[in-house]
């Protein structure tokens, strides 16, 4: 009995400095998940919220499918594409995204 009594005290001491090193790393992995992960999609999804209020007639934007075309008018959650001549189509503001100029192809020589 002893023997078991000098066990448990020899152990308790490491346990208690065990859990505190348990917690300082969740703590340090939820700070890297945090600057690595969310922070990011945060900043991504704020300057999208921005494109979005700040579109006006004219402007050319890409659909999320990938159809492009220019800004004929906006409503409260859509917004009217033209995309040929007098073709329009009518799309949730949440699937626009700007539009970028493709890069050129440089020929071969």
């Amino acid at each position: 009995m002893e023997f078991l009594s000098i066990f448990l005290q020899q152990a308790a001491p490491q346990a208690k400095g065990g859990g505190m090193g348990f917690w300082i790393m969740m703590i340090l992995f939820i700070a890297i998940f945090y600057l690595f992960l969310i922070r990011p999609q945060q900043k991504r999804q704020k300057k999208e919220r921005e494109f979005r209020e700040k579109l006006q007639k004219g402007d050319r934007v890409v659909t999320s499918g990938g159809i492009h075309g220019k800004v004929h008018e906006i409503n409260d959650n859509t917004i009217v594409i033209e995309i040929s001549n007098q073709v329009y189509i009518t799309v949730e503001k949440s699937f626009i995204q700007p539009y970028v100029e493709p890069k050129a192809v440089e020929e071969k020589k």
